[in-house]
């Protein structure tokens, strides 16, 4: 971990360098999670940014918090790498004097710029984040397989009786129990199943069929996966939908090759609706695009130019209406891919030469 944080702060001191700016500060969760290893400041879990912030010069880095935080971030998240400036907490003020002081007055970079003296974080370091290296992807996998089993075990104890609630709340319950946090639990159940691409869940019972969806934090990485459940045998139509988003899913999977725009699998998605007989599909729900810190760190789209590279984690989500497809996968060399999200004990068929997930038939 301390020598993952050195390499980090040594790209971030190398930014410094090349802008002239004379600190970086970092307050987002995804950004606080990438610099320290995967470590958290998050408490309010719906917030983008957290109750710690770091700031680095090119002499010294810090986390900021207040006397409230202080001493668990010490003892239970921060590595080594890092000294500790505590504010008392009813004084802000003094935290923004600290920062002036130790970058002289002068220009400051920052993921979440908040005053004229903050800039953006430059293209190159947002690059840097999007690209994992092998302790990265290590932790990576473990969030994966956790997400991938809690998800497994939710959908064979589910009732057609339960509600959404009840679904999407077993569905938390599993991934907290795992050391995940529930970033996003989404529940359709049979009738609202056709309706909605994102169904967050209501009082419903789920009914015959329901789709469970995990947007699953662990070390700051996100797992991301859709499965589905029926109760009795499934119809030969709803078959037939989810073998359609398997084959266009896969168009998308064979074109995530390093060097591939995400622009070009984004007309390659398209291309493979309209050959299934979808033409409209793809305005009806986005697609998805690169993970990592982020659920989603760039949604492909017409217009998204950005390159996939080696060790970049991705997660597609084709749909159709009452059918979906999504699991994590990280590009290796040669465009081979890395499933984080597979499951050997929940159903899937051979789509490609890659094993992907079919509804759990009970």
């Amino acid at each position: 971990m301390n020598q993952e944080v050195s390499t980090k702060l040594g790209l971030i001191r190398q930014t410094l360098n090349e802008t002239e700016a004379q600190g970086l500060r970092l307050r987002r969760t995804d950004w606080f999670a990438w610099a320290t290893a995967g470590a958290s400041n998050t408490v309010l879990l719906t917030s983008e940014t957290g109750v710690a912030e770091i700031l680095v010069t090119p002499q010294d880095a810090w986390v900021l918090t207040d006397e409230i935080e202080a001493q668990r971030l010490q003892d239970e998240e921060l590595p080594k790498n890092f000294k500790l400036h505590i504010n008392p907490w009813a004084d802000i003020k003094a935290r923004e004097s600290f920062v002036r002081d130790a970058t002289a007055g002068g220009e400051v970079l920052s993921d979440a710029p908040i005053s004229h003296l903050e800039k953006p974080l430059p293209p190159s370091l947002r690059a840097y984040k999007r690209v994992l290296i092998s302790s990265e992807l290590e932790r990576y996998r473990q969030v994966g397989q956790k997400a991938s089993i809690a998800m497994t075990e939710v959908l064979k104890a589910a009732q057609p009786t339960w509600t959404e609630y009840q679904l999407a709340g077993a569905g938390a319950d599993a991934l907290w129990t795992q050391g995940l946090h529930p970033a996003l639990t989404l529940v359709a159940g049979e009738r609202r199943l056709p309706l909605y691409r994102h169904a967050t869940p209501t009082g419903e019972q789920i009914g015959r069929q329901a789709m469970l969806v995990f947007c699953a934090r662990g070390y700051g990485l996100y797992a991301n996966l859709t499965r589905f459940v029926c109760f009795g045998a499934l119809s030969h139509e709803s078959a037939k939908l989810h073998r359609h988003v398997c084959e266009i899913e896969a168009v998308a999977l064979n074109s995530s090759q390093p060097g591939t725009s995400l622009n070009a699998v984004y007309h390659a998605l398209a291309q493979a609706y309209e050959q299934q007989g979808f033409p409209h599909a793809i305005r009806q729900h986005h697609q998805g695009g690169t993970t990592g810190y982020l659920a989603r760190e760039i949604v492909a789209n017409p217009t998204t130019t950005d390159k996939l590279t080696e060790n970049m984690a991705i997660a597609w989500n084709p749909s159709l209406v009452g059918a979906k497809i999504e699991d994590t996968f990280v590009i290796h060399g040669h465009g081979k891919l890395e499933n984080l999200t597979f499951d050997p004990n929940f159903p899937s068929v051979e789509v490609e030469g890659r094993l992907r997930p079919v509804p759990l038939e009970r």
